[in-house]
């Protein structure tokens, strides 16, 4: 899941992008009102959090604006403001939700955690192909019963494959959704990290999953495409 940070205070972002990051997100950072909107046109993001005061343009001027532009990605508000008036301006201007600063980490994760289920229409968190299953809660992955242990990016790699099942990903999508704007389009790290994850989730069991489609890109399927 790939998330789009506006926070102009360096600590406070540096904060969440780490536990953001922990949580197994890809996350770009911004830390202006007009970047925000840039960014947010320019790549798919699968929310976007914004914080209200800004340089350049506020936050609430940046959502009314996305609104306005067609943009339906979940936005999440920060804010220091705890005014009865500054929540329903925001919400009234497209925000999806609303959390005060200071916030419990834990409260934060879980409005991250609803805001893209909600967006996803996906009423269930665990997500099962053949015997392959992932809990986007616990972030758990297991197959056949077993638990398999995966580092944040292939967590996140596995994530998106299994959220777009029987799909051909091609390079361009992984980098778009599983890696930030910061990849560097030559490395092989794709290949890689395909590689790992392939090692974990199929080299014990005899019914593959993840598929090289040569020159195309990657599948998840039970099927041999």
């Amino acid at each position: 899941m790939r998330i789009l940070l506006v926070e102009d205070e360096p600590r406070m972002a540096s904060f969440i992008r780490k536990g953001l990051k922990q949580e197994n997100y890809c996350v770009d950072l911004v830390a202006d009102g007009i970047s925000a909107l840039q960014e947010a046109e320019a790549s798919d993001y699968d929310l976007i959090i914004l914080d209200i005061m800004l340089p350049g343009r506020d936050g609430i001027y940046v959502c009314r604006e996305l609104r306005k532009r067609g943009l339906n990605t979940p936005i999440l508000l920060l804010t220091a403001r705890d005014a009865v008036e500054d929540k329903v301006q925001g919400l009234d201007n497209g925000a999806d939700d609303y959390l005060t600063k200071p916030f419990s980490f834990e409260e934060f994760l879980a409005r991250v955690r609803s805001l893209i289920r909600r967006d996803s229409q996906r009423k269930v968190t665990r997500i099962r192909i053949a015997d392959l299953e992932l809990d986007q809660l616990s972030h758990e992955v297991s197959r056949a019963g077993t638990k398999i242990p995966l580092t944040a990016k292939e967590y996140a790699l596995l994530e998106y494959f299994m959220l777009n099942p029987n799909r051909v990903l091609t390079r361009a999508m992984l980098m778009e959704h599983v890696w930030d704007r910061n990849f560097d389009t030559l490395s092989n790290s794709i290949e890689v990290y395909i590689n790992f994850l392939r090692k974990k989730i199929d080299k014990k069991f005899s019914q593959p999953l993840l598929h090289t489609l040569y020159s195309r890109g990657y599948m998840l399927s039970e099927e041999i495409p």
